[in-house]
């Protein structure tokens, strides 16, 4: 399913994305925040590959390739909605890992915003949780605009700093997308 936003266009990833995911998330700076450091080489790529299209396949829904209209050729990041195993509990996950050069223009809240609509009002969720690291201050921003919530801090990643766990909820959601 290809949704689209006021500048994005999201597509549901396929396997010649490879080069760009490995390319975005093998960069160190995209990693600066992430415990587990960028991709090591392709074939990693490759796997994470493989477990979105399978997640793509069981679950109708997933990571999207991310690139604006005007150059729907270029891929600028990959974000999705993916289910998360936490504490014995599913959560819908919003996650989302932009290109460098696509810092700093609104594409990460706009991305997210238009991620939220699709998961309640397409697939029906009834909440969406996001997991930041502490010091990510630009992605605690941008799911602050879309209107998360910080609710807890979670130890998500084994021998890493403790995460923040956003959420927002359908009927939160709701009501902030009817005073905008």
């Amino acid at each position: 399913m290809v949704l689209y936003s006021d500048r994005l266009l999201m597509r549901p990833v396929c396997q010649t994305d490879l080069e760009d995911l490995f390319a975005i998330y093998g960069d160190p700076e995209t990693n600066r925040f992430n415990p587990a450091g960028p991709f090591p080489n392709i074939q990693y790529a490759e796997s994470v590959m493989a477990g979105w299209l399978k997640h793509w396949n069981e679950h109708g829904f997933g990571v999207w390739a991310i690139a604006t209209q005007k150059e729907p050729e270029n891929v600028i990041g990959f974000g999705g909605l993916s289910l998360f195993q936490f504490e014995g509990k599913t959560m819908n996950n919003l996650g989302y890992r932009l290109s460098t050069a696509s810092w700093g223009k609104g594409y990460a809240t706009e991305f997210s915003k238009r991620a939220l609509s699709f998961g309640f009002v397409e697939l029906g969720f009834e909440q969406i949780s996001a997991r930041v690291r502490e010091n990510h201050l630009a992605s605690i921003q941008v799911l602050k605009k879309s209107g998360f919530r910080n609710e807890k801090k979670i130890q998500d990643v084994m021998d890493a700093p403790a995460s923040l766990l956003f959420q927002i909820s359908k009927t939160e959601w709701e009501a902030s997308a009817a005073i905008a």
